[in-house]
C-alpha cells in the first residue's frame, strides 16, 4: 500500500476536508424525533441497514462503478441522483459532490465537475490510482462516523458507545466494500424504506438542526 495513497484518502474523507458533512443527518434527525432511534443499540441497527441494504450500500457501488469507468460516468450519476428517495437526500449527495469537485479542481488540478459525491469520489480516486477496496472502506467508514456524530446531537448516546458504534460496524464495511468492488450497477437496491420515510418527514419537521 503507498503512502501517498493512504495520505490521499485521509484527507479527502477527512472531516476537516470541506465538503459540508456535519451539517447532514442522512434522516437521522426526524427519526430521533419520531422515537425510531433511542440510543446506541437502534442507531447501530439503522446504520447496519444502511450499509447492507441501504444508501450506504447503493453509495459503495456507484463510488467502485465510476472508478472502473465500465459504464459512462454520466449514467452512473444519473442513476446516483435517482435512488435520491427525496429533495434533501438529492441536496445531500449534490451538494457534497459539488464542493469535492471543487477542492479536489484546484488542489489536485484534476478535471471533476457536476457528479454526486460518491460518483465524483470513484472518478478522482481511479485518476489519483487510489486502490478501490480501501477507497469504499474508508468512505464506507467515514459516511456512518457522520452520522453517528450527529446522533451524538440528538440522542442521548455518549462517547463512548459512539466509537463502541464505529468500531462495531467496522467488519460491516469492509464486507460491503468487498462486495461492491465490481461496480456491478445491476447489484444496487434499496430497503430502507423507514431510513426514505426519515429523510422525506425531515423536509416539513418543523425544528431542526441539520439540513437533511
Amino acid at each position: 500500500m503507498r503512502t501517498d495513497a493512504v495520505m490521499t484518502l485521509h484527507q479527502w474523507l477527512s472531516p476537516a476536508f470541506p465538503v459540508g458533512a456535519f451539517t447532514y443527518s442522512h434522516g437521522l434527525e426526524a427519526a430521533f424525533h419520531a422515537g425510531w432511534i433511542t440510543d446506541a443499540g437502534t442507531l447501530e441497527a439503522w446504520l447496519t441497514d444502511l450499509l447492507t441494504l441501504g444508501s450506504a450500500h447503493a453509495d459503495a457501488h456507484f463510488v467502485a462503478a465510476a472508478f472502473h469507468g465500465d459504464v459512462p460516468l454520466s449514467e452512473v450519476d444519473s442513476m446516483a441522483r435517482a435512488f435520491a428517495p427525496c429533495r434533501e437526500r438529492l441536496l445531500e449527495t449534490v451538494a457534497q459532490g459539488r464542493a469535492f469537485c471543487d477542492v479536489v479542481g484546484h488542489v489536485w488540478d484534476r478535471e471533476l465537475a457536476g457528479l454526486t459525491y460518491p460518483v465524483a469520489l470513484g472518478r478522482a480516486a481511479a485518476i489519483e490510482h487510489l486502490p478501490l477496496e480501501m477507497t469504499l472502506t474508508l468512505y464506507l467508514q467515514v459516511f456512518i462516523s457522520n452520522l453517528v456524530s450527529a446522533a451524538q446531537r440528538l440522542g442521548p448516546i455518549g462517547q463512548t458507545d459512539a466509537q463502541r458504534v464505529i468500531r462495531n460496524l467496522a467488519p460491516v464495511c469492509a464486507e460491503t466494500a468487498a462486495e461492491a468492488t465490481d461496480g456491478n450497477l445491476s447489484h444496487i437496491a434499496s430497503a430502507t424504506f423507514l431510513s426514505d420515510i426519515a429523510a422525506m418527514k425531515h423536509e416539513t419537521q418543523y425544528s431542526r438542526i441539520f439540513r437533511s
